[in-house]
């Protein structure tokens, strides 16, 4: 089976790396789309891995286009990417000791005409009790910033973390168990 020209209908560096590591070749396609924010959040990411994905395929025809959206959720509530570092402080102070859930809504678009695949992951997050002092360290490492929740799982954020239940991919941004399940003509 010959493998499809991939791309990725995002501008995320963690999103690249997975599929750079994973030995993909693709390319990027940057959708621009207006993402939804209300509603049930397994079903909001997945809406919104769809509107990129055929924003982007409709400029890359006979293409297999990877949209993908991830938001974390804490009681039932999404709590996106901090705006300030005040906002991604009460962040990680709601977070602190507690676990939380992260969806990804994975849509697949072409290589065929019409051709649409859709999943969604989910993986459950522990956070460690952390303490001001390791709040306050985080945050002046600026990772937080641009990132769902307000940390990054795959690096300095991983001392925040106490465990992961499912797939870690999926809370990087991009589920790979899923992504291999709706596209078996990656095989890697």
């Amino acid at each position: 089976m010959k493998r499809p020209r991939v791309i990725l209908a995002s501008g995320s560096p963690q999103r690249r790396e997975i599929l750079e590591r994973l030995g993909i070749r693709f390319e990027v396609g940057v959708s621009g789309v207006e993402e939804i924010v209300d509603g049930v959040p397994s079903e909001v990411v997945l809406e919104n891995a769809l509107l990129k994905a055929k924003a982007v395929a409709a400029r890359f025809r006979d293409s297999l286009v990877v949209g993908c959206d991830t938001d974390v959720v804490l009681e039932d509530q999404v709590i996106g990417k901090p705006a300030s570092e005040a906002a991604a402080r009460e962040y990680l102070e709601r977070l602190s000791g507690r676990g939380h859930e992260v969806f990804s809504g994975l849509a697949l678009v072409g290589p065929d005409p019409g051709q649409v695949r859709t999943g969604v992951s989910r993986s459950t997050v522990a956070f460690r009790d952390l303490t001001a002092q390791e709040i306050d360290r985080y945050l002046a490492s600026g990772e937080w910033e641009g990132r769902a929740g307000g940390y990054a799982i795959q690096g300095r954020g991983s001392a925040l973390v106490a465990g992961v239940e499912g797939d870690i991919s999926n809370v990087i941004g991009l589920p790979v168990g899923l992504l291999l399940d709706l596209a078996p003509e990656l095989d890697l």
